[in-house]
Protein backbone atom coordinates (compact mmCIF):
# COMPACT_ATOMS: atom_id res chain seq x y z
CA UNK A 1 0.00 0.00 0.00
CA UNK A 2 3.11 2.50 0.97
CA UNK A 3 4.16 1.73 -2.43
CA UNK A 4 1.16 2.44 -3.93
CA UNK A 5 0.90 5.45 -2.46
CA UNK A 6 4.22 6.66 -3.41
CA UNK A 7 4.01 5.81 -6.80
CA UNK A 8 0.37 7.99 -6.93
CA UNK A 9 2.47 10.90 -4.99
CA UNK A 10 4.96 11.09 -7.52
CA UNK A 11 2.24 10.57 -10.14
CA UNK A 12 0.61 13.47 -9.05
CA UNK A 13 3.61 15.41 -8.96
CA UNK A 14 4.73 14.68 -12.68
CA UNK A 15 1.19 16.15 -13.78
CA UNK A 16 1.04 19.52 -11.64
CA UNK A 17 4.90 20.22 -13.12
CA UNK A 18 4.01 19.53 -16.45
CA UNK A 19 1.05 21.36 -16.57
CA UNK A 20 2.56 24.84 -16.95
CA UNK A 21 4.56 23.38 -19.84
CA UNK A 22 1.08 22.35 -21.69
CA UNK A 23 -0.66 25.23 -20.79
CA UNK A 24 2.36 27.77 -22.56
CA UNK A 25 2.67 25.49 -25.80
CA UNK A 26 -1.23 25.55 -25.98
CA UNK A 27 -2.40 28.25 -28.47
CA UNK A 28 -4.01 30.85 -27.40
CA UNK A 29 -8.33 31.55 -29.13
CA UNK A 30 -8.46 34.53 -30.67
CA UNK A 31 -12.34 35.43 -30.70
CA UNK A 32 -12.37 37.16 -33.99
CA UNK A 33 -11.40 34.40 -35.91
CA UNK A 34 -13.25 31.53 -33.67
CA UNK A 35 -16.14 30.08 -35.48
CA UNK A 36 -19.22 27.97 -34.60
CA UNK A 37 -21.47 25.40 -36.33
CA UNK A 38 -25.05 27.20 -37.29
CA UNK A 39 -27.62 26.71 -34.86
CA UNK A 40 -30.65 24.41 -35.99
CA UNK A 41 -34.02 25.10 -34.37
CA UNK A 42 -37.36 23.47 -35.03
CA UNK A 43 -40.37 24.42 -34.31
CA UNK A 44 -41.98 22.45 -32.09
CA UNK A 45 -45.39 20.31 -33.38
CA UNK A 46 -48.47 19.48 -31.99
CA UNK A 47 -50.29 16.45 -32.59
CA UNK A 48 -53.88 17.98 -34.04
CA UNK A 49 -56.50 15.34 -33.34
CA UNK A 50 -60.39 15.77 -33.86
CA UNK A 51 -63.17 14.11 -31.70
CA UNK A 52 -66.26 12.47 -32.54
CA UNK A 53 -68.17 15.47 -32.14
CA UNK A 54 -66.08 17.45 -34.73
CA UNK A 55 -64.02 19.44 -32.03
CA UNK A 56 -60.42 19.85 -33.08
CA UNK A 57 -57.50 19.33 -30.42
CA UNK A 58 -53.62 20.05 -30.79
CA UNK A 59 -51.39 18.73 -28.11
CA UNK A 60 -48.15 18.31 -27.08
CA UNK A 61 -46.89 16.18 -24.17
CA UNK A 62 -44.62 18.03 -21.81
CA UNK A 63 -43.76 15.75 -19.03
CA UNK A 64 -40.98 17.80 -16.99
CA UNK A 65 -43.92 19.04 -14.52
CA UNK A 66 -47.32 16.87 -13.15
CA UNK A 67 -49.56 20.00 -14.87
CA UNK A 68 -52.05 20.37 -17.72
CA UNK A 69 -53.13 23.22 -19.47
CA UNK A 70 -56.39 23.60 -21.51
CA UNK A 71 -57.12 26.66 -23.39
CA UNK A 72 -60.72 26.78 -25.58
CA UNK A 73 -60.50 29.29 -28.58
CA UNK A 74 -64.07 29.89 -29.70
CA UNK A 75 -65.18 31.73 -32.71
CA UNK A 76 -66.82 34.31 -31.13
CA UNK A 77 -66.69 37.99 -30.01
CA UNK A 78 -67.88 41.28 -29.17
CA UNK A 79 -67.82 41.86 -33.55
CA UNK A 80 -71.15 40.04 -33.33
CA UNK A 81 -73.12 41.67 -30.54
CA UNK A 82 -76.01 43.67 -31.23
CA UNK A 83 -75.33 47.70 -31.73
CA UNK A 84 -78.01 48.36 -29.30
CA UNK A 85 -76.28 45.71 -26.32
CA UNK A 86 -72.71 46.75 -26.43
CA UNK A 87 -70.90 44.53 -23.78
CA UNK A 88 -73.45 41.47 -24.40
CA UNK A 89 -70.04 39.60 -24.81
CA UNK A 90 -67.54 40.57 -22.12
CA UNK A 91 -70.69 39.76 -19.79
CA UNK A 92 -70.97 36.60 -21.43
CA UNK A 93 -67.24 35.60 -21.12
CA UNK A 94 -67.52 36.35 -17.33
CA UNK A 95 -70.42 35.37 -16.10
CA UNK A 96 -70.35 31.69 -17.85
CA UNK A 97 -67.54 31.18 -15.16
CA UNK A 98 -68.51 33.36 -12.47
CA UNK A 99 -72.69 31.87 -12.47
CA UNK A 100 -72.14 28.66 -12.01
CA UNK A 101 -73.61 25.70 -14.18
CA UNK A 102 -76.84 23.87 -13.81
CA UNK A 103 -75.00 21.51 -12.02
CA UNK A 104 -73.08 23.74 -9.35
CA UNK A 105 -73.88 26.77 -8.27
CA UNK A 106 -71.46 29.09 -8.17
CA UNK A 107 -69.77 28.84 -4.61
CA UNK A 108 -69.81 25.34 -5.12
CA UNK A 109 -67.80 25.33 -7.85
CA UNK A 110 -65.41 27.96 -6.53
CA UNK A 111 -65.05 25.51 -3.67
CA UNK A 112 -64.49 22.53 -5.41
CA UNK A 113 -61.98 24.11 -7.83
CA UNK A 114 -60.01 25.62 -4.91
CA UNK A 115 -59.78 22.42 -3.06
CA UNK A 116 -58.14 20.92 -6.12
CA UNK A 117 -55.95 24.11 -6.41
CA UNK A 118 -57.14 23.83 -10.08
CA UNK A 119 -58.48 27.09 -12.21
CA UNK A 120 -60.90 27.80 -14.52
CA UNK A 121 -61.72 31.05 -16.23
CA UNK A 122 -63.47 31.84 -19.19
CA UNK A 123 -63.29 35.19 -21.26
CA UNK A 124 -64.80 36.63 -24.72
CA UNK A 125 -62.53 39.55 -26.28
CA UNK A 126 -63.45 40.93 -29.73
CA UNK A 127 -63.40 38.22 -31.73
CA UNK A 128 -62.34 34.84 -30.21
CA UNK A 129 -63.60 33.55 -26.51
CA UNK A 130 -61.27 31.85 -24.17
CA UNK A 131 -62.05 28.82 -21.89
CA UNK A 132 -59.34 27.86 -19.88
CA UNK A 133 -58.16 24.77 -17.70
CA UNK A 134 -55.24 24.74 -15.57
CA UNK A 135 -54.76 21.61 -13.03
CA UNK A 136 -52.27 19.39 -10.88
CA UNK A 137 -52.35 15.89 -13.68
CA UNK A 138 -53.72 13.45 -10.88
CA UNK A 139 -57.00 15.83 -10.73
CA UNK A 140 -57.59 16.34 -14.70
CA UNK A 141 -60.57 14.08 -14.99
CA UNK A 142 -62.87 16.06 -12.38
CA UNK A 143 -61.58 19.23 -13.41
CA UNK A 144 -61.99 18.54 -17.23
CA UNK A 145 -65.68 17.75 -16.04
CA UNK A 146 -66.10 21.11 -14.39
CA UNK A 147 -64.00 22.88 -17.10
CA UNK A 148 -66.72 20.86 -19.48
CA UNK A 149 -69.38 21.82 -17.47
CA UNK A 150 -68.92 25.98 -18.00
CA UNK A 151 -67.90 25.30 -21.78
CA UNK A 152 -71.20 23.39 -22.00
CA UNK A 153 -74.21 24.49 -19.27
CA UNK A 154 -72.95 27.97 -17.64
CA UNK A 155 -76.42 28.81 -15.77
CA UNK A 156 -76.27 32.86 -15.66
CA UNK A 157 -77.22 32.95 -12.09
CA UNK A 158 -79.26 36.09 -12.02
CA UNK A 159 -77.81 37.77 -8.86
CA UNK A 160 -74.39 36.79 -10.93
CA UNK A 161 -75.05 38.45 -13.96
CA UNK A 162 -76.96 41.51 -11.98
CA UNK A 163 -73.23 41.41 -10.26
CA UNK A 164 -71.73 41.25 -13.26
CA UNK A 165 -73.71 43.92 -14.79
CA UNK A 166 -73.25 46.40 -11.86
CA UNK A 167 -68.88 46.25 -11.85
CA UNK A 168 -68.68 46.73 -15.69
CA UNK A 169 -71.26 50.07 -15.25
CA UNK A 170 -69.22 51.21 -12.39
CA UNK A 171 -66.16 50.59 -14.47
CA UNK A 172 -67.56 52.66 -17.18
CA UNK A 173 -68.17 55.33 -14.26
CA UNK A 174 -64.43 55.42 -13.84
CA UNK A 175 -63.09 54.67 -17.47
CA UNK A 176 -61.40 58.59 -17.74
CA UNK A 177 -59.27 58.34 -14.69
CA UNK A 178 -56.72 56.84 -16.62
CA UNK A 179 -55.54 59.15 -19.51
CA UNK A 180 -53.49 56.81 -21.47
CA UNK A 181 -57.03 53.90 -21.63
CA UNK A 182 -58.81 57.86 -23.25
CA UNK A 183 -56.45 58.48 -25.77
CA UNK A 184 -56.39 54.53 -26.66
CA UNK A 185 -60.49 54.26 -26.78
CA UNK A 186 -60.66 57.40 -28.61
CA UNK A 187 -57.85 56.66 -31.00
CA UNK A 188 -59.91 53.34 -31.82
CA UNK A 189 -62.93 54.64 -32.44
CA UNK A 190 -61.65 57.13 -34.84
CA UNK A 191 -60.04 54.59 -37.01
CA UNK A 192 -63.45 52.36 -36.70
CA UNK A 193 -65.95 54.38 -37.07
CA UNK A 194 -69.30 53.14 -37.71
CA UNK A 195 -67.46 49.46 -37.43
CA UNK A 196 -67.97 46.84 -34.05
CA UNK A 197 -64.46 47.15 -33.79
CA UNK A 198 -64.89 50.93 -32.74
CA UNK A 199 -67.70 50.37 -30.42
CA UNK A 200 -67.42 50.51 -26.56
CA UNK A 201 -70.15 49.74 -24.04
CA UNK A 202 -71.73 52.29 -22.43
CA UNK A 203 -74.04 52.46 -19.28
CA UNK A 204 -77.76 52.35 -21.60
CA UNK A 205 -76.21 49.68 -23.18
CA UNK A 206 -75.40 47.54 -20.23
CA UNK A 207 -78.44 48.01 -18.67
CA UNK A 208 -80.62 46.76 -21.93
CA UNK A 209 -78.62 43.64 -21.30
CA UNK A 210 -80.79 40.99 -19.42
CA UNK A 211 -80.16 36.87 -18.30
CA UNK A 212 -81.51 35.65 -21.68
CA UNK A 213 -79.60 37.44 -23.72
CA UNK A 214 -76.36 35.82 -22.22
CA UNK A 215 -77.95 32.31 -22.53
CA UNK A 216 -78.75 32.86 -26.01
CA UNK A 217 -75.90 34.90 -26.97
CA UNK A 218 -73.92 31.42 -25.99
CA UNK A 219 -76.33 29.06 -26.80
CA UNK A 220 -75.58 30.07 -30.52
CA UNK A 221 -71.81 29.91 -30.78
CA UNK A 222 -70.80 27.23 -28.23
CA UNK A 223 -71.00 24.67 -30.14
CA UNK A 224 -68.10 21.82 -30.43
CA UNK A 225 -67.78 22.48 -34.29
CA UNK A 226 -66.85 26.46 -33.36
CA UNK A 227 -64.00 25.14 -31.02
CA UNK A 228 -60.45 24.77 -31.03
CA UNK A 229 -58.33 23.22 -28.06
CA UNK A 230 -55.17 23.56 -27.30
CA UNK A 231 -53.83 20.87 -24.43
CA UNK A 232 -50.22 20.77 -22.87
CA UNK A 233 -48.36 19.15 -20.19
CA UNK A 234 -48.49 15.86 -18.23
CA UNK A 235 -50.75 13.64 -20.74
CA UNK A 236 -50.40 12.09 -23.95
CA UNK A 237 -52.94 11.09 -26.52
CA UNK A 238 -53.88 7.61 -25.13
CA UNK A 239 -54.98 9.11 -22.07
CA UNK A 240 -56.34 12.82 -23.25
CA UNK A 241 -58.73 11.33 -26.03
CA UNK A 242 -61.01 9.12 -23.88
CA UNK A 243 -61.48 11.53 -21.19
CA UNK A 244 -62.17 14.06 -23.89
CA UNK A 245 -64.74 11.80 -25.47
CA UNK A 246 -66.08 11.51 -22.28
CA UNK A 247 -66.80 15.08 -20.66
CA UNK A 248 -68.03 16.18 -24.33
CA UNK A 249 -70.31 13.00 -25.11
CA UNK A 250 -73.61 14.82 -25.40
CA UNK A 251 -72.49 17.96 -26.95
CA UNK A 252 -73.55 17.63 -30.81
CA UNK A 253 -72.40 20.52 -33.56
CA UNK A 254 -74.81 22.61 -35.43
CA UNK A 255 -74.30 25.15 -38.10
CA UNK A 256 -73.88 28.31 -36.65
CA UNK A 257 -75.52 31.77 -38.43
CA UNK A 258 -72.66 34.44 -37.74
CA UNK A 259 -73.86 37.94 -38.44
CA UNK A 260 -72.05 39.57 -41.47
CA UNK A 261 -69.88 41.76 -40.18
CA UNK A 262 -68.49 44.97 -42.57
CA UNK A 263 -65.11 45.35 -43.49
CA UNK A 264 -63.83 48.23 -42.45
CA UNK A 265 -63.90 51.47 -44.66
CA UNK A 266 -60.79 53.21 -44.64
CA UNK A 267 -62.35 56.51 -44.39
CA UNK A 268 -60.94 57.51 -41.95
CA UNK A 269 -60.56 61.45 -41.28
CA UNK A 270 -56.99 62.47 -40.56
CA UNK A 271 -56.63 65.37 -38.37
CA UNK A 272 -56.34 65.78 -34.24
CA UNK A 273 -58.57 64.55 -31.49
CA UNK A 274 -58.23 66.74 -28.54
CA UNK A 275 -59.47 65.71 -24.91
CA UNK A 276 -59.14 68.06 -22.31
CA UNK A 277 -57.78 67.00 -18.79
CA UNK A 278 -55.96 68.58 -16.03
CA UNK A 279 -52.70 66.44 -16.28
CA UNK A 280 -49.18 67.75 -15.88
CA UNK A 281 -48.17 64.91 -18.42
CA UNK A 282 -49.89 64.78 -22.23
CA UNK A 283 -51.03 61.40 -23.60
CA UNK A 284 -50.27 61.10 -27.44
CA UNK A 285 -51.51 58.55 -29.83
CA UNK A 286 -51.25 58.63 -33.39
CA UNK A 287 -52.84 55.99 -36.20
CA UNK A 288 -54.12 55.13 -39.30
CA UNK A 289 -55.23 51.87 -40.79
CA UNK A 290 -52.70 48.97 -42.01
CA UNK A 291 -52.33 45.66 -42.71
CA UNK A 292 -54.22 42.19 -42.07
CA UNK A 293 -52.22 39.18 -41.98
CA UNK A 294 -52.73 37.79 -45.69
CA UNK A 295 -50.69 40.54 -46.57
CA UNK A 296 -47.07 39.77 -48.41
CA UNK A 297 -45.44 42.69 -46.87
CA UNK A 298 -46.17 41.55 -43.49
CA UNK A 299 -42.42 40.43 -43.38
CA UNK A 300 -41.05 43.60 -44.54
CA UNK A 301 -43.30 45.69 -41.91
CA UNK A 302 -42.07 43.71 -39.31
CA UNK A 303 -38.31 45.01 -40.10
CA UNK A 304 -39.56 48.38 -40.65
CA UNK A 305 -41.27 48.69 -36.91
CA UNK A 306 -38.18 47.39 -35.25
CA UNK A 307 -36.24 50.12 -37.08
CA UNK A 308 -38.76 52.66 -36.58
CA UNK A 309 -40.19 51.67 -33.27
CA UNK A 310 -39.32 48.78 -32.06
CA UNK A 311 -36.83 48.67 -29.28
CA UNK A 312 -33.97 51.00 -27.64
CA UNK A 313 -32.15 50.99 -31.01
CA UNK A 314 -35.22 52.28 -32.55
CA UNK A 315 -35.23 56.08 -34.61
CA UNK A 316 -37.88 56.87 -32.39
CA UNK A 317 -37.01 56.11 -28.97
CA UNK A 318 -33.28 57.37 -30.02
CA UNK A 319 -34.31 60.52 -31.17
CA UNK A 320 -37.25 61.28 -28.68
CA UNK A 321 -35.73 59.27 -25.36
CA UNK A 322 -32.03 59.35 -25.31
CA UNK A 323 -31.56 62.28 -27.32
CA UNK A 324 -33.62 65.00 -26.55
CA UNK A 325 -35.57 63.70 -23.16
CA UNK A 326 -39.03 64.06 -24.04
CA UNK A 327 -40.30 61.02 -23.09
CA UNK A 328 -39.67 57.58 -21.37
CA UNK A 329 -41.54 55.51 -23.42
CA UNK A 330 -41.91 55.88 -27.26
CA UNK A 331 -43.23 53.04 -29.29
CA UNK A 332 -44.88 52.16 -33.28
CA UNK A 333 -45.65 49.41 -34.68
CA UNK A 334 -48.26 47.68 -37.42
CA UNK A 335 -50.66 45.99 -34.95
CA UNK A 336 -51.85 43.00 -37.84
CA UNK A 337 -55.11 42.53 -38.01
CA UNK A 338 -56.56 38.45 -37.86
CA UNK A 339 -60.15 38.99 -39.13
CA UNK A 340 -59.79 42.58 -40.29
CA UNK A 341 -57.71 44.85 -41.53
CA UNK A 342 -55.22 46.00 -38.19
CA UNK A 343 -53.87 49.19 -37.55
CA UNK A 344 -50.45 51.45 -37.34
CA UNK A 345 -50.05 53.19 -34.19
CA UNK A 346 -47.72 55.42 -32.67
CA UNK A 347 -47.28 56.47 -29.15
CA UNK A 348 -46.29 57.97 -25.95
CA UNK A 349 -46.26 60.47 -23.24
CA UNK A 350 -44.81 63.78 -22.44
CA UNK A 351 -44.92 66.74 -20.24
CA UNK A 352 -47.14 69.61 -21.49
CA UNK A 353 -44.81 72.40 -22.29
CA UNK A 354 -42.93 69.44 -24.50
CA UNK A 355 -46.32 68.50 -26.37
CA UNK A 356 -46.55 69.72 -29.70
CA UNK A 357 -42.52 69.40 -30.16
CA UNK A 358 -42.55 65.63 -29.50
CA UNK A 359 -46.12 65.57 -31.94
CA UNK A 360 -43.79 67.28 -34.78
CA UNK A 361 -40.67 65.29 -33.81
CA UNK A 362 -42.53 61.51 -34.15
CA UNK A 363 -44.46 62.59 -37.42
CA UNK A 364 -40.70 64.03 -38.62
CA UNK A 365 -39.38 60.43 -37.77
CA UNK A 366 -42.19 58.49 -39.26
CA UNK A 367 -42.14 60.15 -42.48
CA UNK A 368 -37.93 60.19 -42.35
CA UNK A 369 -38.52 56.41 -43.35
CA UNK A 370 -40.17 57.12 -46.38
CA UNK A 371 -37.85 59.16 -47.63
CA UNK A 372 -34.25 57.46 -47.51
CA UNK A 373 -32.93 53.54 -47.04
CA UNK A 374 -32.44 52.50 -43.91
CA UNK A 375 -28.52 52.03 -43.08
CA UNK A 376 -27.10 48.63 -43.33
CA UNK A 377 -26.51 48.25 -39.61
CA UNK A 378 -30.21 49.20 -39.06
CA UNK A 379 -31.11 46.42 -41.31
CA UNK A 380 -28.41 44.30 -40.07
CA UNK A 381 -29.60 44.86 -36.35
CA UNK A 382 -33.43 44.79 -36.85
CA UNK A 383 -33.20 41.59 -38.84
CA UNK A 384 -30.95 39.78 -36.05
CA UNK A 385 -33.39 41.09 -33.65
CA UNK A 386 -36.08 39.49 -34.65
CA UNK A 387 -34.72 35.85 -35.45
CA UNK A 388 -32.88 35.41 -32.50
CA UNK A 389 -35.80 36.37 -30.59
CA UNK A 390 -37.91 34.15 -32.47
CA UNK A 391 -37.37 31.05 -30.22
CA UNK A 392 -37.91 32.51 -27.40
CA UNK A 393 -41.59 31.86 -28.42
CA UNK A 394 -41.30 28.28 -27.64
CA UNK A 395 -40.28 27.98 -24.31
CA UNK A 396 -43.10 26.72 -22.69
CA UNK A 397 -45.13 24.50 -24.06
CA UNK A 398 -48.56 26.32 -23.43
CA UNK A 399 -47.29 28.77 -25.31
CA UNK A 400 -46.57 26.14 -28.13
CA UNK A 401 -49.85 24.57 -28.20
CA UNK A 402 -51.56 28.09 -27.64
CA UNK A 403 -49.62 29.25 -31.21
CA UNK A 404 -50.49 26.38 -32.88
CA UNK A 405 -53.92 26.47 -32.44
CA UNK A 406 -54.66 30.26 -32.76
CA UNK A 407 -52.90 29.87 -36.53
CA UNK A 408 -55.45 27.36 -37.14
CA UNK A 409 -57.91 29.28 -35.38
CA UNK A 410 -56.99 32.70 -37.65
CA UNK A 411 -56.47 30.83 -40.81
CA UNK A 412 -53.13 31.30 -40.94
CA UNK A 413 -51.09 29.56 -43.96
CA UNK A 414 -49.47 26.47 -44.03
CA UNK A 415 -45.75 26.70 -42.53
CA UNK A 416 -46.31 30.28 -41.35
CA UNK A 417 -44.09 30.05 -38.42
CA UNK A 418 -41.69 27.88 -40.18
CA UNK A 419 -41.11 30.00 -43.05
CA UNK A 420 -41.23 33.11 -40.58
CA UNK A 421 -37.22 33.26 -40.27
CA UNK A 422 -36.04 32.58 -43.94
CA UNK A 423 -38.37 35.71 -45.26
CA UNK A 424 -37.37 38.21 -42.37
CA UNK A 425 -33.92 37.26 -43.28
CA UNK A 426 -34.73 37.90 -47.48
CA UNK A 427 -36.05 41.58 -46.50
CA UNK A 428 -33.49 44.22 -48.03
CA UNK A 429 -33.18 48.15 -47.29
CA UNK A 430 -34.99 48.27 -50.70
CA UNK A 431 -38.09 46.55 -49.33
CA UNK A 432 -38.04 48.56 -46.34
CA UNK A 433 -38.22 51.56 -48.38
CA UNK A 434 -41.18 50.38 -50.32
CA UNK A 435 -43.33 49.20 -47.76
CA UNK A 436 -42.65 52.48 -45.62
CA UNK A 437 -43.74 54.59 -48.62
CA UNK A 438 -46.97 52.20 -49.58
CA UNK A 439 -48.09 51.98 -45.97
CA UNK A 440 -47.01 54.92 -43.70
CA UNK A 441 -48.66 57.94 -44.16
CA UNK A 442 -47.28 61.08 -41.74
CA UNK A 443 -50.24 63.40 -43.55
CA UNK A 444 -53.68 60.89 -43.08
CA UNK A 445 -52.48 60.13 -39.08
CA UNK A 446 -55.18 60.50 -36.81
CA UNK A 447 -53.45 62.11 -33.89
CA UNK A 448 -55.08 62.14 -30.29
CA UNK A 449 -53.79 64.27 -27.51
CA UNK A 450 -55.36 63.95 -24.26
CA UNK A 451 -53.65 66.67 -21.49
CA UNK A 452 -53.98 70.22 -20.20
CA UNK A 453 -54.09 72.74 -23.63
CA UNK A 454 -52.95 75.70 -21.18
CA UNK A 455 -49.77 74.29 -20.52
CA UNK A 456 -48.65 73.45 -24.61
CA UNK A 457 -45.66 74.73 -26.23
CA UNK A 458 -47.36 75.51 -29.46
CA UNK A 459 -51.19 75.15 -30.66
CA UNK A 460 -52.30 71.54 -31.91
CA UNK A 461 -53.26 73.29 -34.80
CA UNK A 462 -50.54 73.53 -37.02
CA UNK A 463 -51.11 69.75 -37.10
CA UNK A 464 -54.33 69.49 -38.76
CA UNK A 465 -58.27 70.19 -37.82
CA UNK A 466 -58.59 70.34 -34.38
CA UNK A 467 -61.55 68.53 -32.95
CA UNK A 468 -62.48 68.46 -29.09
CA UNK A 469 -63.39 65.20 -27.60
CA UNK A 470 -65.97 65.97 -24.91
CA UNK A 471 -65.49 62.54 -22.19
CA UNK A 472 -68.40 61.25 -20.60
CA UNK A 473 -69.22 58.93 -17.83
CA UNK A 474 -70.16 56.25 -20.09
CA UNK A 475 -74.01 57.37 -18.75
CA UNK A 476 -74.07 59.92 -22.56
CA UNK A 477 -73.39 62.90 -19.72
CA UNK A 478 -70.44 64.97 -19.59
CA UNK A 479 -68.06 65.38 -17.08
CA UNK A 480 -68.70 67.61 -14.02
Amino acid sequence: MKIIARLLVVLFAAVCCSLPALAAEAPKANPRTMTFAPLNFEVPKTVRLQLKNGMVVHLLTDRELPIVSITALVNVGSIYEPADKVGLAGLTGAVMRSGGTTALAPEKLDAELEFMASAVESSIGSDAGNVSLACLRRNLPRTLELFADVMMHPAFREDRVALAKNRTIEALRRQNDDPKGVADRELQKALYPGHPLGRYPTIASVRRITREDLVAFHDRYYRPNNVILAVSGDIDQEELVPLLEKVFADWQPAKIAFPAVPEPTGTVRPGVLFVEKDINQSVIRMGELGIDKNNPDLYALRVMDYILGGGFTSRLTTEIRSNQGLAYNVYAAFDVGRRFIGTFEAETETKSESTAKTIGLMRDIIAGMTRSPVSDAELALAKNALINSFIFAFTRADVVAGQRARLEFYGYPAGYLENYRDRIAKVTRDDVLRVAREYLHPDRLVTVVVGDEKKFDRPLAQFGPVEEIKLENGDGKGEQ
